[in-house]
């Protein structure tokens, strides 16, 4: 953990922000070259730095002619500093050719560190291991973050990395020791977190992998491994080292060196797990979803102990309440929000085992749903989306029993009511929740409460200084207390205040508070807050040139969570670059923030709810009404623009037929190539996007619009498993395309709904589904639709065993497709009548298929398409006796999947795969190719591929005479199989040998 660099006597921090701190309190170091002269004099405390170091530091390359006087000034204005701030007149002494920061080691953070580290190395060397450890802790706990962190300086970056490196180091000799220690339960989450923030580092994976095992968590720390190796391969194309390698295969052959030591004190007692009847749940996920804390925090101590008081009590307190839960309310934008975040990162050690966090936009017209806000947890805990269950009263239950025991902290933000909250709150009073709203909630049982309320007028002006910078508050402390009070000491119109002063810096305190003081630009209930945030938003956005204060309106049109650069284009019909520029206006206004990590053009913003219902109120004033429609069909245009070109760029083909009529706002071409180069990142960052754009485009009336968005976004559906969104997007829809009497959408959407009940493997739905398309794309006369629906038919029929109507279907579909030229779909018809000739038996008539198959589809430059032909090729090879053949062809398969990251299709090709090496004689290549392809399936939630991998793991232990495994296998296999109505499947794995019914139970009791 780090800790706030201590009280007392004056001290120099450079672990972390470059910080100087006197009595707890830290001192403006001034302006960024002052800084910077600073840090190289403390990285360097009491030796001498040249002159010349410095003036290299300060202006690089090519100094001006005055850069060694104006080094003197620096130096000069930091004794100053010093001198009034207690440490001396001689802090920095003039050495021959430089100067030197005179200062006792205890008073510097960096030597306070190197001491401490050194006393634990003595310790460790002397086999005093407690003592050791109890060094390096405090050692660690001089950091306050990454090294001179915020000071942008490529010359002095070199030794801020240095300075991380050893860190680090430590850090993973202190977990040495520990292990040692017998510490291995406390250190999980600590190292997973590591892990996720280091992750080329072997030896931290390699000390997780111990600490798991030894936890009795071996499967845990064989996906640590798995993790370890697929991120060195895909990074540096490298296989993990010898001692990790070494540490995987002691691991799974139960090497007693790995033993636990006799533990050096009692071992936390972990949570007792409630027994389960039904699937396994994944092992829990650590989750840190907090939004980043604010630097300026202000005031509010009070509030902030109130919290943790109630969040953190004691054992008695703990039985008392239950799940400890807090509300903290108040009005629109009185900080609660900030409050909230700044307490759970205050929390976070106490909550080591992750921290939640969702936006419940209680105060919206349309709420966050719970069972939404339970999808997401559940994901991010680690549950598959084909695992997660329909309702919410069963996503609650898994939700519970996740989250039994753990030490994790749920921050559910902006609730509108109690409904919002209930369904969200854990089972045991090792998690909490902290809750924000406008409205008390009283009817939470057991709930604490804190009234956030208005700032007071002295932390009114300390956050106007934060904003604005305290030498100008300093310089007009008459007006700045006056400003404070136009504000109402409300903290939004208090940041929105400062940040127009920081971007005018030729303005005096004084002219911003006239202007607030104007009635005609300040209404009378400014005290009340929701009023005063009006007034300072006004300030800003009458501030704006017009082509910014044209795109803030129309911003406003849009029901997106959050947007990017090409929204702004499509909005202002404008090339990317001119419209990011006047974006990028309104968020140095801050009337956007800007939200996520992303950078460059997958950079996002995001209105704050009250500046959002701000804007709405000009765009009604000021922009003509008959502009609002055009404006916004545009945006969504440019979204279904892109969710073309994101589809194009997973499948190699369009299917024209199957879009609608709608105009798509053409995005630049260049623009376009960067933001989906990664199509389906692309597809996840807009994810919310979709679904606001189609429900939008639904209620607007761009019946078009909304069905094609919707379809489009199967691409992202199909391959992560959002079956919830696929399903709303498309009710949706498909409603708004009956209002519509578009029958053609119709026929789409059904189709599409087909695909979903596929991919669900419920075939019955999706057959009632993919009929209703049919006849309605033979009404329309849309030959390629009826080929799609007639194909996939084909391949539920063929599942379930009515081979004759599958190859009609086929023949019927790839008649079509011929006849339009089609190469890709005709390969892809191709590859599913070879399907049906392998069920058949005729193994030497799929092969023929296939090969004209293979050609299509490289002719038609589908590598999706191709890599499902090589994996029904090497099913041909199999049943020809041709395994070597069959090992190329789904070698080829996989590699072309990795290439297109198609993760259903890797899942496939990998049981392939395995199933081929099998029958090379390679048992252990096998297994260990099946066991990627099982959890690949799984991850993906493919049942399909789940089962029959299942199946080649039991035929694998069949081959090596164990059938009591091998019928574990295969009932799991079979009760898949019949789960979702696969009668071949079935009869397969009732055919296999009877060896495997020797173990016991005879499989078809299954």
């Amino acid at each position: 953990m780090s800790v706030p660099l201590p009280a007392g006597d004056p001290v120099v921090g450079v672990l972390g922000p470059l910080e100087v701190m006197v009595d707890g309190n830290p001192v403006d170091l001034g302006g960024p070259r002052q800084q910077v002269v600073l840090a190289a004099l403390a990285l360097e405390a009491n030796r001498p730095v040249p002159v010349n170091r410095l003036l290299d530091v300060v202006y690089g390359a090519a100094p001006p002619s005055t850069s060694r006087v104006q080094v003197q000034i620096c130096v000069s204005a930091l004794r100053r500093l010093f001198a009034a701030h207690g440490f001396g007149d001689d802090v920095i002494a003039t050495r021959s050719q430089g100067y030197a920061l005179q200062i006792p080691d205890a008073q510097v953070d960096l030597r306070r560190f190197a001491g401490l580290a050194a006393q634990g190395r003595r310790f460790r060397d002397e086999r005093r291991l407690d003592r050791a450890v109890e060094c390096y802790r405090r050692a660690l706990a001089q950091w306050r973050g990454p090294a001179l962190d915020g000071l942008v300086n490529p010359l002095l970056r070199p030794a801020a990395d240095r300075l991380d490196e050893q860190r680090i180091s430590l850090i993973e000799d202190c977990v040495e020791l520990e292990l040692e220690l017998g510490r291995h339960h406390d250190l999980i989450a600590e190292l997973t977190a590591l892990v996720d923030e280091h992750p080329m580092r072997e030896r931290l994976h390699g000390q997780l992998m111990l600490a798991l095992y030894r936890s009795q968590r071996q499967a845990d720390a064989l996906e640590v491994y798995r993790r370890a190796r697929r991120t060195l391969l895909d990074e540096l194309g490298i296989e993990p080292g010898t001692e990790l390698q070494r540490l995987e295969h002691d691991i799974l052959t139960g090497n007693s060196r790995l033993a636990p030591p006799e533990p050096a004190e009692p071992a936390r007692a972990g949570p007792v797990q409630p027994a389960t009847t039904g699937p396994l749940l994944p092992v829990p996920a650590a989750p840190r979803l907090l939004p980043t804390d604010i630097a300026d925090f202000t005031g509010r101590t009070d509030q902030v102990e109130a919290i943790e008081r109630h969040l953190t009590g004691t054992p008695e307190d703990r039985t008392r309440l239950a799940v400890p839960v807090l509300v903290a309310s108040g009005m629109a934008g009185v900080g609660k929000t900030t409050l909230a975040v700044h307490v759970a990162h205050r929390l976070s050690d106490r909550y080591a085992d992750g921290q939640l966090f969702i936006d419940l936009r209680g105060q919206t017209i349309r709420p966050v749903d719970p069972n939404r806000v339970m999808e997401r947890f559940l994901r991010v805990l680690g549950v598959p989306g084909a695992a997660l269950p329909e309702t919410l009263e069963e996503r609650a239950e898994m939700y519970r029993h996740l989250l039994s025991g753990r030490r994790i902290l749920v921050v559910l933000d902006n609730a509108g009511d109690e409904g919002q909250v209930l369904p969200l709150l854990p089972g045991t009073p090792s998690a909490a929740v902290l809750v924000t709203s406008r409205n008390r909630l009283a009817g939470l049982p057991g709930a604490g409460h804190v009234e956030v309320r208005l700032l007071d007028p002295r932390h009114s002006v300390e956050l106007l200084s934060a904003v604005a910078g305290p030498e100008r508050m300093r310089a007009e402390p008459a007006a700045t207390v006056e400003l404070a009070e136009l504000c109402g000491h409300l903290p939004l119109a208090l940041r929105v205040a400062g940040a127009r002063l920081a971007t005018r810096p030729q303005w005096a305190v004084r002219q911003l508070v006239e202007r607030l003081g104007n009635e005609t630009r300040r209404l009378n209930e400014l005290n009340h807050g929701v009023l005063g945030i009006r007034a300072s938003i006004s300030l800003t956005y009458d501030s704006l040139p017009e082509q910014a204060r044209r795109l803030f309106r129309r911003l406003a049109l849009l029901d997106f969570p959050h947007f990017s650069g090409w929204v702004a284009a499509a909005l202002l019909d404008q090339p990317g670059t001119a419209a990011q520029d006047v974006l990028d206006d309104i968020a140095d206004a801050h009337l956007l923030e800007i939200t996520g990590s992303a950078r460059g053009v997958h950079s996002q913003y995001r209105f704050h709810d009250l500046i959002r219902a701000f804007a709405r109120e000009p765009l009604a004033d000021e922009e003509p009404v008959a502009e609002h429609g055009p404006a916004l069909a545009r945006a969504l245009g440019a979204l279904l623009f892109l969710a073309d070109a994101a589809h194009r760029a997973c499948y190699g083909v369009e299917h024209r037929d199957l879009r609608s009529d709608a105009t798509r706002w053409p995005v630049p071409e260049r623009l376009a190539e960067e933001l989906v180069s990664e199509p389906i990142t692309w597809l996840e960052r807009e994810r919310l996007n979709m679904l606001a754009a189609v429900r939008q485009a639904a209620g607007a009336g761009f019946a078009g619009l909304s069905w094609d968005l919707a379809q489009q976004a199967t691409t992202l559906y199909e391959a992560r498993g959002y079956f919830d969104d696929w399903r709303e997007t498309h009710t949706i829809a498909l409603d708004a395309a009956r209002r519509a009497g578009d029958q053609h959408g119709q026929a789409v959407l059904s189709y599409s709904f087909g695909s979903l009940f596929d991919a669900q493997r419920r075939f019955t739905e999706a057959r009632g589904f993919l009929n209703v398309a049919l006849d309605l794309f033979r009404s329309t006369g849309n030959d390629a639709g009826q080929a799609q629906a007639l194909q996939h038919i084909a391949i539920i029929d063929r599942l379930e065993g009515h081979l004759d109507d599958a190859m009609t279907r086929c023949r019927q579909a790839l008649a079509i497709f011929r006849r339009a030229g089609d190469l890709v779909y005709s390969a892809y018809v191709l590859h599913n009548l070879a399907a049906i000739e392998l069920q058949c038996g005729n193994p030497n008539e799929a092969h023929r298929v296939l090969t004209e198959a293979l050609d299509l589809s490289r002719d038609g430059g589908s590598r999706r398409i191709e890599a499902q032909v090589l994996c029904r090729l090497g099913e041909a090879y199999l049943q020809l006796d041709e395994p070597l053949q069959a090992v190329d062809a789904y070698a080829a398969a996989l590699a072309a999947v990795e290439d297109t990251g198609d993760p259903i299709g890797r899942a496939f090709a990998l049981c392939g795969l395995g199933e081929a090496q099998l029958r090379t004689g390679k048992a252990d290549e096998s297994e260990t190719t099946l066991r990627d392809a099982l959890r690949a399936a799984a991850t993906v939630g493919d049942r399909l591929c789940e089962a029959r991998a299942l199946l080649a793991l039991g035929e694998l232990d069949l081959a090596r005479d164990a059938p009591r495994a091998a019928t574990a296998y295969l009932r799991r296999a079979l009760e898949l199989f019949r789960d979702i109505s696969t009668p071949p499947f079935v009869s397969r794995t009732l055919d296999l040998p009877t060896r495997a019914e020797r173990a016991g139970t005879p499989l078809a009791d299954a």
